[in-house]
């Protein structure tokens, strides 16, 4: 083993071991918390590290909460269909909040059919936060992935309308938490906030994890519109005079089929995709997502209003 591998392990064995603290945390101070799970590759990492937490895998036992995703009815089929599969092998309880729900009981109003359901997801999540009674969410968010993610506490405090407001967060001296809340108010806790991507694919490549294959190079047809590579399907047509190729593209994240967009990538595996991490000079949320360019802004509004 070199000195370089050396180095890898122990700062991924740092992380691992204070994303387990936290997880562990959340179970010891909250009464009714959750793990969002969506099937993307920074959920997948947070589920491997509860399983980790809780001995999941050296003997059977059952994840103390159920995990949580509020499906937008809008995503690629192939996270979807590896997300049931992951959680029918675990033997795990899943709950999905789906934003189709939501919008047939008019708490959720679109302008067209094709209009991004990312930012609907806040509703669908307020409202399935409240039918279960959860009072903790833990999430994948990494504080390298937005600006106003770069902003969040690791337990994340959320008032009784499901708001969060920056400046009226709580200190996180010494890695203590403060978990406290009154009716009706929520936190959402990021085990994996001081993690980046690499970081990310450094731990998947190291625990071999499976992820859902658009993580990895496959030809796609796409057109470039505003600098992204825009996936051509039927939420996404192409435009008038627009012209469309297939090339090889990989996902970097994975969302709503209306505003995630893959980059180019002959990355056939996580240690090709770990070399393409490490001169990557864009995040991968600048890069991929069509929703976070609205303005530099976009990704705080929808937090304040109850989004992840």
């Amino acid at each position: 083993m070199t000195i370089q591998t050396q180095l890898q392990n122990g700062h991924l064995d740092w992380l691992e071991a204070e994303s387990i603290y936290i997880i562990r945390e959340v179970v010891a101070e909250c009464a009714n918390p959750a793990l969002l799970f969506s099937g993307g590759k920074d959920s997948v990492v947070l589920l491997a590290l509860a399983c980790k937490a809780f001995k999941l895998g050296e003997r059977r036992i059952k994840l103390p909460f159920p995990l949580l995703h509020i499906d937008t009815g809008h995503n690629y089929p192939e996270v979807i269909a590896f997300r049931d599969q992951l959680v029918q092998k675990l033997g795990a309880k899943l709950i999905v909040g789906h934003v189709e729900d939501s919008i047939k009981r008019g708490s959720v109003v679109l302008r067209k059919e094709t209009d991004s359901r990312n930012a609907a997801q806040a509703v669908t999540l307020l409202e399935t936060i409240a039918d279960n009674g959860f009072d903790a969410l833990m999430g994948g968010a990494r504080r390298d992935e937005e600006k106003a993610r770069a902003k969040e506490r690791i337990f994340s405090f959320r008032d009784e309308f499901g708001q969060w407001d920056p400046k009226a967060q709580r200190p996180e001296l010494w890695s203590l938490y403060n978990a406290k809340l009154h009716k009706g108010e929520n936190m959402r806790v990021f085990p994996i906030s001081n993690w980046t991507e690499l970081d990310i694919w450094q731990y998947i490549a190291r625990e071999k994890l499976e992820l859902p294959s658009i993580y990895y190079s496959h030809p796609r047809e796409v057109v470039k519109r505003g600098g992204l590579l825009v996936p051509v399907t039927d939420l996404t047509p192409k435009g008038s005079g627009e012209q469309s190729r297939i090339i090889n593209v990989r996902f970097r994240t994975v969302g709503d089929i209306s505003c995630t967009c893959p980059v180019a990538s002959e990355a056939q595996n996580a240690e090709d995709i770990i070399r393409e991490t490490a001169v990557a000079d864009i995040s991968e949320r600048s890069a991929t997502r069509l929703d976070d360019q609205a303005s530099e802004a976009a990704m705080e509004k929808r937090k304040k209003e109850g989004y992840f």
